[in-house]
């Protein structure tokens, strides 16, 4: 009797990062320091444009000029073609979290939400470990007014 084949289950996450070619290697790097820093955040591709980031905690949001709520990552990763980019979509007492300590992050390149590195070698993990961990503190205790309309 002939033994049926079984299609593997394709992880489309692992398919994210592996498309990402030589950058592969970092993003999981970067992918364990949130994952670990900030483990009770649910992780997913998320479309954005016209490509996807690998999203954490997912959240109500509606920015200004939409008319619809949708969901939106707390921190979001994606691979530019010269960087790295990870988004920390937190807001304390008016103040992007990620811009307000750029300076403390290494050799980076920060926007209001941001932070923008060629590897992580060259951040302060530990740093980046925190801002990650107290982004996901304000968003659980209702802190965190990037989320709010």
């Amino acid at each position: 009797m002939p033994v049926a084949s079984v299609a593997p289950v394709i992880d489309p996450v692992e398919e994210w990062f592996d498309a990402a070619g030589p950058r592969a290697d970092e993003l999981r790097r970067v992918d364990a320091l949130v994952r670990e820093a900030a483990p009770g955040l649910d992780r997913q591709l998320v479309t954005a444009g016209s490509g996807q980031v690998l999203g954490y905690g997912l959240m109500p949001y509606r920015p200004r000029s939409a008319r619809e709520t949708t969901l939106w990552p707390l921190i979001a990763l994606a691979a530019q073609k010269r960087h790295l980019s990870l988004y920390v979509c937190a807001v304390v007492d008016g103040e992007y979290l990620a811009e307000a300590r750029a300076a403390r992050l290494g050799r980076v390149s920060c926007g209001k939400s941001c932070i923008r590195f060629a590897a992580l070698d060259r951040v302060d993990a530990g740093e980046l470990a925190a801002l990650v961990r107290d982004a996901a503190a304000v968003t659980t205790t209702g802190q965190n007014g990037y989320f709010t309309s």
